[in-house]
């Protein structure tokens, strides 16, 4: 035994860690050895004492977050080093390494890289750290540190972006900021399409990488077709879609900064693009509103629901969403449609687009199941990190 913090679980409560999940919930805790701050390292132990797995001890619903099932594990640098050094490796594995194609990809997705509270996504030669606890939080520097060291000269700046995302988050000391070097925004290739990237000021890490290859899939449909991306945000599906050839693209989101970017964009791979259009509205009041049909359609919304709470609304957004999305495709036309909420699992989406379909008395056929990116992977333990749900769907 070492001298770590002990946190005992109730007696039958520890099924979970037996099948390694990592999440320990507040409900399932008997007590602890000592007093406990936010972002202690802690042991887990059943309520025989046995000792279960080691993790970041956190005030809230998911009070600890396992990143090691060894109790022989000295949790250092070296440690950390061990799993980044994992998670590059698998990406390398996977043929995701910086070149002329694509220099942007996740290098960290949290549970599924044993480093649960974590979100690390590499620019074109900047990593942007994002910690959603605050053990991740108060490691950011060591791993920053960690990073430079193993990437070399493939890093030329290192960014905290946690403000918003830790629950000291009022904490003025807490704040986004360089923690090795400094860039400006920057440009990112992904399959040979060019995006701006505001790290700084942009949604999430900046950029939606999580999507690279439902794009490109969208990019092999769309020759000499006419598309409408729903929520463009930065507009990479309607770029992938210019890419891919389509007679017109048509981008809608409620937000004028928004349609900015997806004009730079575009404007940045096709400089003089005449069958692109940007339109700020509200997505349902546009889908309601429009006469136009389209071959292709793209419904990429933010997240309905972020909590179990809100799931049943959400739900029913889902459901009226794409029954106006149905309406407004051509015969034979494709429904490229996702679902970014983690409450919202695959069948219950599933449900939410057949109640669709029957709400517009369509024949549709499933033509691709998709979900998040390969550097984006799922931890089969852990099913929360399959967070992305979609489909492709053909409509008579």
């Amino acid at each position: 035994m070492n001298n770590l913090p002990k946190l005992y679980l109730k007696q039958g409560r520890e099924k979970s860690l037996l099948k390694k999940h990592l999440w320990i919930f507040s409900g399932a805790v008997y007590g602890v050895s000592q007093d406990l701050q936010d972002g202690d390292v802690v042991e887990v132990l059943s309520s025989s004492k046995e000792y279960l797995a080691t993790g970041h001890f956190q005030n809230g619903s998911i009070c600890v977050r396992i990143f090691s099932f060894n109790q022989a594990d000295t949790i250092d640098e070296m440690f950390w080093e061990h799993l980044i050094v994992k998670a590059l490796d698998r990406r390398k594995a996977l043929s995701l390494t910086p070149d002329e194609h694509n220099n942007a990809f996740r290098i960290i997705h949290g549970e599924s890289d044993m480093m649960p509270g974590l979100i690390a996504d590499y620019y074109n030669g900047v990593i942007v750290l994002q910690a959603h606890s605050v053990g991740m939080f108060n490691l950011l520097p060591t791993l920053s540190n960690i990073f430079v060291k193993i990437m070399g000269n493939k890093v030329k700046a290192v960014y905290s972006k946690s403000k918003n995302t830790i629950k000291q988050a009022e904490d003025e000391t807490v704040r986004n900021q360089f923690l090795y070097g400094s860039a400006d925004n920057l440009i990112i290739s992904e399959n040979d399409m060019k995006f701006n990237i505001d790290f700084v000021n942009g949604q999430k890490t900046g950029f939606f990488l999580d999507q690279r290859d439902n794009r490109r899939l969208l990019s092999q449909y769309c020759k000499g077709k006419s598309v409408l991306n729903i929520f463009g945000y930065t507009g990479a599906f309607s770029v992938a879609a210019l890419f891919g050839g389509a007679s017109k693209v048509v981008t809608v989101d409620i937000s004028a900064d928004a349609i900015k970017m997806t004009d730079d964009n575009v404007a940045l791979n096709f400089p003089c693009c005449s069958n692109h259009y940007t339109v700020v509205a509200d997505a349902f009041e546009y889908l309601t509103n429009t006469t136009e049909k389209f071959d292709i359609i793209v419904l990429d919304p933010p997240a309905f629901a972020k909590h179990l709470d809100a799931k049943d609304n959400a739900m029913k957004a889902y459901r009226r969403l794409n029954a106006l999305g149905l309406k407004k495709l051509n015969a034979n036309g494709l429904l490229f449609t996702f679902s970014c909420s983690q409450v919202i699992r695959k069948t219950d989406f599933l449900t939410a687009v057949y109640n669709a379909a029957s709400d517009t008395n369509k024949n549709i056929a499933i033509v691709h199941q998709l979900h998040q990116a390969t550097d984006h992977c799922i931890n089969i333990f852990h099913p929360e990190t399959e967070y992305l749900k979609g489909f492709v769907l053909i409509s008579d």
